[in-house]
């Protein structure tokens, strides 16, 4: 048997190439697999091995392998489509969720919002324009029946006007799940993390659904969980930068420890970068102004939607493992 520097042996196993480690058995590389050896076949260089010999053989460098076993007929692929996500009890297939900030004008934002197939845009809570009746409003272009409004707190500075604005928010629309956000200061519009707990406690003691804007630091996240948030939104970059995620390690963590849904809030500038998000376990990400600055803003809605949804594929997909040097997709066995 010849095995590499690293105590491993090349195969190719049910049509893909992967390294395992030398000296298994074939029982011991079904075992490995998850799989129970007394429930399937093995097919080792096209020759079928007896089962009763499955714990006898090994496995060398350069096999090609078949493990098969009984499944029921028909197409029981798993639907890609039917992937959801859920915050609060309430269930979505879309993983994007965007502004409705910034855009030209109403009709636009629509129209970047249908591009986007998001199901939940966030509306920040402004005073009617009681001096023209005639005013456009976000509702005649975005029906709050067909898509889910997610009140937020932009521009709130502290726990106390937060607070009163989702309270009105609830008043106004009967809405219970909302978006956190208290800011800290107006250069950096970094969270302010002892104002945010404060008003995740009181608003969910009030019966509010809050998901919440912070830091990306997971003890942070996990006290909000802890206070009632039922959603985790760790900033990538600062609010409206278009940086991307600079942190994938905290971003990793909080999604590792959070047992609500995490998203990525605020940072992301373009499709990679939601990606990336996806990619890292994100359960979705949040977006503004990538979307409504972009030069062709329906465009850019369309290419984060293809964005997410190929990165939430990769991160179920499972990424190959990272290696120091290069690894043949060939096999070594065998060669002229």
């Amino acid at each position: 048997m010849q095995s590499h520097s690293d105590g491993t042996i090349t195969i190719q196993l049910n049509g893909e190439h992967r390294r395992v480690r030398a000296g298994l058995s074939l029982a011991d590389l079904a075992a490995d697999l998850g799989l129970m050896p007394e429930k399937v076949a093995v097919e080792r260089n096209l020759a079928v091995v007896p089962r009763s010999t499955l714990a006898d053989v090994l496995v060398e460098d350069g096999d090609e392998l078949e493990i098969v076993h009984f499944v029921g007929g028909g197409d029981h692929a798993a639907a890609l489509d039917a992937d959801t996500w859920s915050v609060a009890g309430r269930t979505f297939r879309s993983r994007l969720i965007v502004g409705t900030g910034k855009y030209k004008d109403f009709a636009q934002n629509a129209a970047a919002l249908e591009a986007s197939g998001a199901e939940i845009v966030t509306v920040a809570v402004r005073r009617v324009n009681v001096s023209d009746r005639n005013a456009p409003m976000l509702t005649d272009f975005i029906d709050p029946k067909k898509v889910t409004y997610l009140p937020n707190t932009a521009g709130c500075f502290d726990a106390e006007s937060a607070i009163r604005t989702l309270r009105l928010a609830r008043e106004a629309g009967g809405w219970d799940l909302v978006k956190l956000e208290v800011l800290g200061e107006a250069r950096t519009l970094y969270p302010d993390m002892v104002e945010t707990l404060r008003a995740t406690e009181i608003l969910a003691k009030e019966g509010f659904l809050p998901m919440v804007y912070c830091v990306d630091d997971p003890i942070a996240a996990k006290r909000l969980e802890d206070v009632g948030a039922v959603a985790i939104m760790p900033l990538g970059a600062p609010i409206g930068s278009g940086l991307g995620i600079q942190n994938r390690v905290t971003i990793r963590l909080i999604v590792e420890g959070a047992k609500v849904p995490v998203l990525v809030d605020a940072g992301v500038g373009t499709a990679s970068e939601a990606a990336q998000a996806m990619e890292l376990g994100c359960d979705g990400v949040l977006m503004n102004t990538a979307i409504a600055e972009a030069k062709d803003p329906v465009m850019m809605a369309a290419a984060m939607k293809a964005g997410v949804e190929a990165g939430r594929l990769a991160y179920r997909a499972g990424r190959m493992g990272r290696r120091m040097y290069a690894d043949p997709s060939s096999p070594l066995a065998g060669l002229i």
